[in-house]
């Protein structure tokens, strides 16, 4: 998601209440296409100043990356030029997505001079352009642009700066009902409401285009031509309403985060109230929204790829476990028609002065069947009549001894089936890397994956923690995200007369509600209720069964794997864990 000029203008705002006549100390470039200044204003400010073709981006940061040992030349530039400077303006050509940096700076005889940073927010053509401003000439960019890579446009050492070609866009800021009905028009009316604006008007995005036909009850796939004057009234209302907002700075910094799909959906400016059914997350400052978003997405991408590599492992071995039980489960419904070999054997052994070597097969009463019934029975032309009796008699022996052993063999891949899908369910519940990382240590201590030989020793890793809720009711629930927390929770951390519960037969959390030593009242059993379903395998299920019992009920089996326990004494709750009843719930942090 890119920056519109909206937030570009909320930047701006913020920057200049913070840094505008700051003192610029030091300047580091710890990735190819992204600086970072340090400033002095009063308190010591990090500028983030990225032109990545992804995500180009600037604002202010309380991150720091480490920085190569060797500054690239674009660094040793800025130094040379900007440090020690002092920022005298901070703005954008009208609501482009353009910032300008005006630093006041000395030169080795005390000649001041201007010099502008400049920085372009256009996606793959996003620049940092260090310009003199006497002369307009460019000193030098973080990507220089040659007339082999664009005719239209140079951005070399020595040429004179141009901004990038406008857009043509009409002014956002002064819009009134006739120049609002002119401009409709002369647009083709079959285009979708949203993009007419975002098209036509300067530093509207698609977000923001669509929250504003959202705030005007008209839809995403409305046509402009499909509007009355109700709804042209209502659309211009919202329009002006949003745009005086920026005029006068008022913004509502704010991100979107899909909690379901685990990823964060948009940033703003500007409150978003279009998306019902995420979670919104306001912030005191536009800097501290951008960074939480971006470093929320790093992380979930991170996550994704670890939990990925992981995903692929325990499904292969998954899919094994399943293809083994299929198999295993046949050779068990043929173990328990070992009967009729028996019978078979004792047919033949009766009728034995009735065959000859060289039959195929005899057909016989079977005196086993109340009404003696015959029955054909394959006959080895090779053996005698007795080795053929034998034969099926051993046949009858080896099914027997297998019934056994297959029973015992289907247990434990029942049990390897449930504890790979549980693992599976706990890799959807981590949050964050660590979380990984003790999922990983489970599966190698397991033997489901080789760990690795150095030295032999663990890093120091942060210990997780479970997700911790309160009831309306006041009380508190605890929520494993994965098996090493399920074995802390509940053979732990909960206490005798503490609520467990878990979803009836289906792989998830183990859930303890904290009882106080009183009884639980019903509705935070149906919260705790519903948590356990949300964070199982039946999360996107309707009437998800849950069976909850107090915790001295709950044993686990010696030799069992993580997470995995034997209950009695159980009452169970069906519910369905539906996104806003579990955003009522309310989450400690």
């Amino acid at each position: 998601m890119a920056l519109d000029g909206i937030v570009i203008k909320a930047i701006i705002n913020e920057l200049k209440e913070a840094i505008l006549f700051g003192k610029i100390d030091k300047i580091y470039q710890p990735e190819k296409d992204e600086i970072l200044i340090n400033i002095r204003n009063n308190k010591n400010y990090k500028l983030l100043v990225s032109a990545s073709s992804n995500n180009p981006r600037i604002y202010l940061t309380q991150h720091t990356k480490q920085n190569p040992v060797n500054p690239p030349m674009f660094c040793m530039l800025l130094r040379k030029h900007l440090q020690g400077g002092r920022i005298i303006n901070i703005y954008q050509p009208f609501l482009e997505r353009i910032i300008i940096i005006e630093i006041e700076v000395l030169d080795e005889l005390g000649v001041k001079s201007v010099k502008q940073l400049i920085v372009e927010i256009m996606g793959r053509h996003s620049n940092i352009i260090l310009v003199s401003k006497s002369n307009n000439k460019i000193i030098d960019a973080i990507k220089r642009i040659s007339t082999d890579i664009s005719s239209k446009r140079i951005v070399l050492p020595g040429c004179e700066y141009t901004q990038p070609p406008s857009q043509d866009k009409i002014s956002p800021i002064s819009i009134d009902k006739k120049s609002f009905i002119k401009n409709i028009n002369n647009t083709n009316l079959g285009e979708l409401t949203y993009k007419f604006l975002y098209k036509n008007y300067m530093g509207i995005s698609p977000l923001i285009a669509k929250e504003i036909c959202y705030r005007a009850k008209i839809d995403d796939s409305t046509k402009i031509g499909e509007l009355d004057e109700i709804k042209i009234n209502s659309l211009l209302r919202e329009f002006m309403y949003v745009m005086d907002l920026v005029n006068k700075d008022i913004f509502t910094p704010n991100i979107i985060i899909d909690t379901k799909k685990d990823k964060v959906v948009a940033f703003s400016s500007i409150d978003i109230t279009q998306y019902k059914n995420l979670t919104k997350k306001n912030f005191s400052s536009i800097s501290q929204a951008l960074e939480e978003f971006y470093l929320t997405r790093d992380k979930l991408d991170r996550i994704k790829q670890k939990s990925s590599d992981l995903r692929k492992i325990i499904n292969t071995k998954l899919e094994r476990n399943i293809t083994k039980l299929a198999k295993l489960k046949e050779e068990l419904l043929e173990a328990k028609s070992k009967d009729k070999y028996k019978i078979y054997g004792d047919l033949i052994t009766a009728n034995i002065y009735r065959i000859e070597k060289g039959q195929n097969e005899i057909e016989v009463e079977n005196f086993y069947t109340p009404d003696y019934s015959t029955v054909k029975i394959k006959l080895d032309p090779k053996l005698t009549p007795a080795q053929n009796a034998q034969k099926y008699y051993k046949r009858y022996n080896k099914l027997k001894v297998a019934e056994k052993t297959l029973q015992e063999q289907i247990y434990k891949a029942e049990e390897e089936v449930k504890y790979l899908e549980n693992i599976m369910v706990c890799m959807e519940n981590s949050s964050d890397i660590h979380e990984l990382e003790e999922i990983r240590d489970e599966l190698i201590k397991e033997g489901y994956i080789k760990g690795s030989n150095k030295n032999n020793k663990k890093p120091n890793r942060i210990i997780s923690k479970p997700y911790h809720y309160i009831s309306s009711d006041g009380y508190n629930i605890y929520v494993g995200k994965n098996n090493k927390q399920n074995d802390f929770l509940t053979l732990k951390f909960a206490e005798k007369n503490d609520i467990w519960l878990h979803t009836k037969d289906i792989p998830g959390s183990h859930v303890i509600i904290k009882s106080k030593g009183e009884n639980v009242p019903e509705q935070t059993i149906l919260e705790a209720a519903l948590l356990a379903a949300y964070y199982s395998k039946g999360k996107m299920s309707s009437n998800v069964p849950v069976d909850y019992t107090e915790r001295k009920n709950v044993k686990k089996p010696k030799g069992s794997k993580p997470g995995m326990v034997i209950y009695v004494n159980n009452n169970t709750l069906y519910v369905t864990p539906k996104v806003e009843e579990i955003n009522k719930i309310k989450r400690v942090e």
